[in-house]
């Protein structure tokens, strides 16, 4: 995670859609001895930062229903923060998918907060739009969709507790080259030369997450040799990073659509990855694209 100077402030941003999971973070933090304060407006936490480090690090939720909040004031927030050489930041983004966030506001019948008098649903989407330049901008993205609070606790508890060792932040990203490569990508592959599912009518609607299309996909003769070569690389890189200091690294796997090889290629890499014990979230732009 991000280091402040000796003087400097330790600061954690805890934002995501309502529902997602914020709430419980912040409390986790604080049980591991952050100073934690919830629902801060933006235009105050400068004045909040200009005052001498208390020593403890601070975790900060960022609400969307504040009246200052703006997808346009956040991102300039957190863009004035990374730039102080005195407060080290780090974005904890709380996802969650969409059928889950409308499953949980249907279960404990609660209005959204963004849209009181609407459906859920009105809400949701407005929200996940405001928010985002801070699911672009996230240093650690964890997805709540199929966690419980114990394991929402110890997915937080892993990533900022004090005693544990510092680790290297991996996030694997599918994308379309179509719509542009995704900003903060430290490693590019293209995976537009593999056999593409979707001239294949029955693949056409699923993505890489299928087991049909990962099949398909593998299938290419060449798969097998730029996987290994990825993996081995990739492998060869993290420990060097790791000993560099770097606390994120970024990889990134593009394709014509966005949706098939790229996908495929972010899962298969991420599952090996976490199986040799890296950290490892992933996305997949267009598929949460599609799906918000």
């Amino acid at each position: 995670m991000s280091q402040p100077t000796p003087e400097g402030h330790k600061l954690v941003l805890v934002t995501g859609p309502s529902g997602a999971g914020r709430s419980t973070a912040i409390n986790v933090l604080e049980d591991i001895g952050y100073e934690a304060i919830d629902n801060l407006p933006l235009t105050l936490l400068p004045r909040l930062l200009d005052g001498e480090a208390s020593g403890r690090p601070l975790a900060l939720g960022i609400d969307t229903r504040n009246r200052d909040f703006s997808a346009t004031a956040f991102a300039e927030t957190v863009d004035m923060l990374t730039a102080r050489p005195d407060v080290a930041v780090d974005l904890l983004y709380l996802d969650c998918r969409t059928d889950v966030l409308l499953r949980r506001f249907s279960e404990t019948r609660r209005r959204h907060p963004l849209a009181p008098e609407d459906s859920p649903i009105t809400g949701i989407t407005a929200e996940l739009d405001l928010l985002k330049p801070a699911f672009n901008r996230a240093d650690v993205l964890i997805d709540t969709s199929e966690l419980s609070i114990h394991d929402l606790r110890a997915e937080v508890e892993r990533w900022f507790a004090a005693e544990k060792k510092k680790r290297l932040a991996v996030s694997v990203q599918s994308f379309s080259y179509k719509r542009g490569v995704p900003r903060g990508i430290d490693m590019i592959f293209d995976c537009r030369f593999l056999n593409n599912p979707y001239w294949a009518p029955a693949l056409r609607a699923l993505n890489g997450q299928d087991k049909a299309v990962a099949d398909y996909v593998a299938k290419d003769k060449r798969f097998s040799e730029f996987f290994d070569r990825v993996l081995g690389l990739t492998e060869m890189l993290l420990p060097a990073y790791l000993e560099e200091g770097k606390a994120h690294l970024s990889i990134g796997f593009g394709c014509t659509g966005g949706q098939h090889r790229s996908v495929t290629m972010a899962e298969k890499l991420a599952h090996s990855l976490a199986q040799s014990g890296w950290q490892v979230s992933k996305r997949h732009r267009e598929l949460d694209r599609r799906d918000s």
